[in-house]
């Protein structure tokens, strides 16, 4: 009774028989939406998921849209920039930033916090979804 053997499960694909996300020990441990994108002339996305378009709203400013709504708007986004200067990525202060369709964001310099566009931004959501 004392002995428990450890398993080792692969798979290729997981689905929640419910739909959504599937969940592990009551948490949504994958990405609910994701994307990889060219912030620079006309903004174009390389690669994602869960994301049906990128809006580009001015310089450094940008509004990533869900391919699907999310159930509540208590998801956490966060980015990368590639910048040759540091930069950073934030939510835009001067309106909200986040709601079950999209979610704005914005890059800035660290230096001057200047909007500026970059060549490649990636935003991963997580949560969001039931």
């Amino acid at each position: 009774m004392g002995d428990y053997l450890m398993s080792l499960i692969k798979a290729n694909n997981i689905t929640n028989v419910t739909g959504g996300i599937p969940t592990v020990k009551s948490q949504q441990l994958i990405p609910t939406a994701w994307v990889n994108f060219n912030g620079t002339g006309t903004v174009a996305i390389r690669d994602s998921e869960g994301i049906s378009s990128i809006t580009d709203l001015a310089t450094g400013d940008y509004r990533v849209n869900f391919t699907s709504s999310m159930a509540t708007a208590n998801y956490a986004a966060f980015g990368f920039v590639s910048g040759a200067s540091l930069r950073i990525i934030a939510g835009r202060s001067d309106a909200a930033n986040q709601t079950t369709t999209w979610v704005r964001i914005g890059v800035r310099t660290a230096s001057s916090s200047a909007w500026v566009d970059d060549a490649l931004i990636s935003v991963v959501v997580m949560g969001g979804q039931s």
